[in-house]
């Protein structure tokens, strides 16, 4: 790291921290050469991931709105913001772990439900129904069925053999 005042390359490090919820590490440094301290900071570079609508135009993937999504579908439900910050945190870790540098919003969408499956039934249905566009009351109940029929499976499979 370069001193800021003489220009020098040689630097010790006096203290270094956690920051930013350990996101970044400050580090105190003191110059070989003119003794000066200085502070600098270390984070993890990302790759910038682009979100692909179904219209076609990109944008940059946002967790918040991901977020936002998922508190309007669990309103007045008995969900914690613990576990709503822990399905948007899988969902981050999913999309920045698959390295591909664009993701559909389709994807993005089937891991919320899959995520709010898991969760509360109605904040899942909530969220498909603004998700998947529902257009008349048969398709509302296709969704309901292929819910039942996830639960009856995950039922069967906890039952002791």
């Amino acid at each position: 790291m370069k001193c800021m005042y003489c220009g020098c390359t040689e630097s010790k490090v006096i203290d270094s921290r956690s920051t930013d919820e350990g996101r970044t590490i400050r580090r105190r440094r003191e110059c070989m050469q003119c003794g000066r301290r200085f502070t600098t900071y270390e984070t993890i570079e990302t790759t910038p991931v682009l979100v692909v609508k179904n219209d076609g135009t990109r944008q940059s993937f946002d967790p918040n709105k991901i977020k936002n999504g998922i508190i309007k579908a669990c309103e007045k439900r008995p969900v914690s913001m613990s576990k709503i910050d822990k399905l948007v945190e899988e969902i981050k870790k999913e999309v920045y772990n698959s390295l591909e540098q664009e993701i559909s919003s389709k994807r993005i969408g089937e891991m919320v439900m899959d995520g709010l499956r898991e969760i509360d039934e109605v904040a899942y249905v909530r969220y498909a129904s603004v998700y998947r566009q529902f257009t008349d009351i048969s398709s509302f109940m296709r969704e309901l069925e292929t819910l039942m029929q996830h639960k009856d499976k995950i039922s069967e499979e906890k039952q002791p053999e």
